[in-house]
């Protein structure tokens, strides 16, 4: 657990768990409380020392499917998700929950899939973190310090997208080149970029949700972080239409490669069809008439010459007729 205090001045100073009831009446600054696993100590903090409501407390401790917003009477529970991919295309959510009260931020890691490492759910604060320590955001408040990791928590988004829309254009371009490889093989790396987008772009709409919910409640939101709020509804609906519309730009990579794929097969069918019309009445007429023209005693040659010719003609005749039926 990290305890920060952050004065005016964007001053960091490293506090002790101890002293966290003093800071929180001192109003020397804004409180920051992170905590990269909420283990047994860190929920006694968060029940004991802030009051926070068993049901968020256990919300934070444990996993959630989708985000969420509580809003009591002095502070408010948020729960947002970040995308981390792993193999074999899986996306992992990353779960940040947030307690934004009056001159306190309690940041909260949620649990993780083992897979994932640990460093990759401290991303946010870390980097919000680092701009106050080189003197680039000294935050006055608790919602501004809350906007700073929200909108870092956006850019991972934008940085996921653009690596899916990378991948995109790479399978884009082997698309219309016609090097595609193994056939299976690309159509699954079609479907899990576009599964990567679609998991953006449920987080940006959900979070749109999220923070949209929390300004028209408004509830302990000061006018000065109505903005912000604002802003960020902004920032997630941009997150949804950006990841909305390359899904719809690889939705039209793969139905071209749909389209010319089944134009193969319906030219090779109708290939298939003018073999089919061209060699089955030649194969009945022999079947019928070979065992009595070609023989071990004896073969009918005038009755040989006249069966080949009826062939012959039989073939040019249904050629002609395929042709005319555009089938070649």
């Amino acid at each position: 657990m990290e305890i920060r205090l952050i004065t005016p001045a964007g001053e960091v100073r490293a506090e002790q768990v101890s002293r966290l009831p003093d800071l929180l009446a001192g109003g020397e600054g804004v409180v920051w409380v992170d905590i990269p696993v909420c283990d047994q100590p860190a929920m006694r903090v968060l029940t004991e020392v802030f009051g926070f409501h068993p049901h968020a407390v256990r919300d934070s401790a444990q996993r959630n499917r989708v985000p969420k917003v509580h809003v009591y009477a002095d502070h408010a529970f948020v729960v947002l998700h970040s995308p981390e991919l792993g193999a074999a295309g899986h996306v992992h959510y990353v779960e940040l929950d947030q307690f934004i009260g009056p001159g306190y931020l309690v940041t909260v890691h949620g649990p993780l899939n083992p897979a994932v490492d640990t460093k990759v759910s401290l991303q946010e604060t870390g980097a919000v973190l680092r701009r106050i320590e080189a003197g680039r955001f000294k935050p006055q408040s608790s919602h501004e310090l809350s906007y700073a990791v929200v909108g870092a928590l956006t850019r991972r988004l934008e940085e996921f997208i653009e690596r899916q829309t990378q991948s995109v254009w790479l399978l884009e371009q082997r698309v219309t080149s016609g090097h595609l490889g193994d056939p299976e093989q690309f159509l699954d790396q079609m479907f899990r970029a576009r599964h990567g987008l679609i998991a953006a772009r449920t987080m940006g709409a959900l979070g749109r949700e999220i923070y949209g919910r929390l300004a028209v409640i408004g509830r302990g939101v000061p006018p000065s972080a109505r903005p912000m709020l604002e802003d960020t509804v902004d920032q997630f609906s941009r997150i949804y239409a950006l990841a909305d519309s390359q899904k719809d730009y690889l939705q039209g990579v793969i139905e071209f490669y749909r389209t010319r794929s089944d134009t193969k097969m319906t030219v090779a069918a109708e290939r298939l069809a003018v073999i089919a019309v061209v060699t089955l009445p030649i194969t009945a007429l022999s079947s019928i008439l070979g065992m009595n023209i070609i023989v071990n005693d004896q073969t009918d040659f005038p009755l040989l010459a006249v069966v080949l010719t009826a062939m012959s003609i039989m073939s040019a005749t249904l050629l002609a007729w395929a042709k005319r039926q555009g089938w070649w």
